[in-house]
């Protein structure tokens, strides 16, 4: 790829996450990059507020698969925030595949990964395009922390048998999420195939791999004994999970071919924790049976952020978010070791983290790890970049620690 003009193609940069990642390139001297997108007057703009009146503008739609091309062509890696994915997002990874282009994205749609894999894998093998999906908030502090906790397990001579996500987190939505999540619901009520992945532990396990042993990513109301925390189900669990259990399946079970993973939102000890834990469930639940149904979902439109708003600078500065983790294992002579770490960061978790993550796990693809032994197909991150990744973003700001 020596030969290409742009390191990076920021695609969607006048989208609301789209441009808080091209603020973020715009602070990395020496970057040959470009934004993208369907409307020239909106890069315009986006231009004007970013005081980069030069920064060459691309333009295609993400249903043109010649535009795309062309665009593709150009660059080692194309970002790309242009969702619901599962709806907008297809053409553009198969013209990634298609000119052995790096691709990343925020998706948490497990329905589009499981679309992409099943249709585009060999191609981006062909090619050595590494398309790796979910490189925000979903699922970068899951995957890259489990990762990590591998790695300190494999470090005391044990093997990782189970590890245990605890998130808290205090952030927002923007209009763009509000988008994806009702497009998703919608089309999980319409389609029993899409509802059947969205509810499977292993749907994005690799063609032909035998299932591991975890029965669900939802799990209800209960005090957990490891971190003495009441929690409840977290809404990305089944995001985050099969994103997991994909990366320990594409790097060859190096978590073992038995190991678990599960995943909670922690809301605290004592009476308080537990009615914290209700609340949230509950409130989740309500929430996701409003989606589902036309006239409560009427009435959510109505208040809830439209595309393209989203909180502002000072909600995004005041947002925050932490992932704990509990990794068991176990030595050769049958010795149990227990293991704790953490992921957190300091902005908004859905936009001012994200933003970062996805913007150094494309800088990651351009710049880092170009060998044989990261070959092209559809990706994790931890499967396509793991340790480099979690150095690059500790630089960045987003601390992956053992405690």
């Amino acid at each position: 790829m020596t030969d290409r003009t742009f390191d990076v193609v920021m695609f969607g940069a006048t989208g609301f996450t789209g441009e808080l990642v091209a603020e973020y390139l715009m602070g990395k001297e020496g970057l040959r990059w470009a934004i993208a997108g369907r409307d020239p007057a909106k890069l315009d703009a986006v231009r004007e507020r970013l005081g980069a009146p030069e920064l060459p503008v691309l333009i295609a739609d993400s249903a043109d698969g010649a535009a795309l091309d062309l665009i593709c062509a150009q660059t080692k890696v194309l970002i790309t925030t242009v969702g619901p994915f599962y709806k907008y997002g297809h053409e553009v990874v198969a013209a990634c595949a298609r000119k052995g282009t790096h691709y990343c994205d925020l998706t948490g749609e497990s329905h589009f990964v499981a679309s992409t894999a099943a249709k585009y894998n060999d191609a981006a093998k062909a090619s050595g395009a590494r398309i790796v999906h979910n490189a925000g908030y979903d699922s970068i502090p899951s995957d890259l922390g489990t990762w990590m906790m591998y790695e300190a397990m494999k470090a005391k001579g044990a093997q990782l048998r189970s590890v245990k996500g605890f998130a808290s987190l205090n952030g927002t939505f923007s209009g763009g999420t509000v988008d994806t999540l009702r497009t998703s619901v919608k089309l999980a009520s319409e389609d029993k195939a899409v509802r059947r992945i969205m509810a499977d532990p292993y749907a994005l396990y690799p063609a032909g791999e035998e299932r591991g042993k975890d029965r669900s990513d939802t799990v209800g109301v209960h005090h957990d004994a490891d971190m003495d925390r009441w929690v409840s189900p977290f809404f990305m669990a089944g995001t985050n999970g099969p994103i997991v259990r994909r990366s320990n399946a594409l790097l060859g079970f190096p978590y073992g071919r038995e190991f678990r993973y599960s995943e909670v939102w922690s809301r605290g000890s004592g009476a308080k924790g537990w009615s914290s834990a209700w609340a949230t469930a509950l409130g989740l639940g309500a929430f996701f049976v409003g989606m589902m149904m036309p006239p409560t979902r009427w009435v959510l439109d109505r208040v809830l952020p439209k595309p393209g708003q989203g909180p502002d600078r000072e909600a995004r500065e005041a947002g925050w978010f932490k992932h704990a983790f509990v990794a068991k294992g176990e030595t050769p002579g049958g010795e149990e070791v227990v293991l704790r770490g953490f992921v957190s960061g300091d902005k908004d978790p859905g936009y001012g983290a994200t933003a970062i993550m996805l913007a150094e796990t494309a800088l990651c693809l351009a710049f880092d790890n170009q060998d044989t032994a990261h070959p092209g197909g559809i990706h994790t991150t931890a499967s396509a970049m793991g340790t480099t990744l979690i150095e690059r973003l500790r630089k960045a700001g987003i601390r992956l620690e053992l405690t």
